[in-house]
């Protein structure tokens, strides 16, 4: 399982299932983490995604153990802005 930040400033998570040199992904059972001030971590369900390697800012693989003792319904993060280059 891997997750990662586009340029947009969308959080994604799920099963690399394949990547090429440009960095294109093929994710499965993945989702997006939308934050929010006032409510807990959003997961928004996206299923099969495949993302343009140029939209990739950064992207890691995830300690899945850590991953699911974090309590997502009570983090407050404001959202980042866009990525300007």
């Amino acid at each position: 399982k891997v997750i990662g930040v586009l340029y947009f400033c969308v959080f994604f998570q799920g099963t690399l299932k394949g990547f090429d040199q440009t960095i294109n992904l093929i994710l499965d059972e993945s989702h997006e983490r939308v934050f929010s001030s006032s409510q807990g971590v959003e997961q928004v369900v996206l299923g099969l995604y495949i993302v343009r390697g140029d939209n990739v800012a950064v992207i890691g693989e995830i300690d899945e153990e850590t991953d699911s003792a974090l309590d997502l319904g009570n983090i407050r993060a404001e959202p980042l802005n866009s990525v300007v280059h």
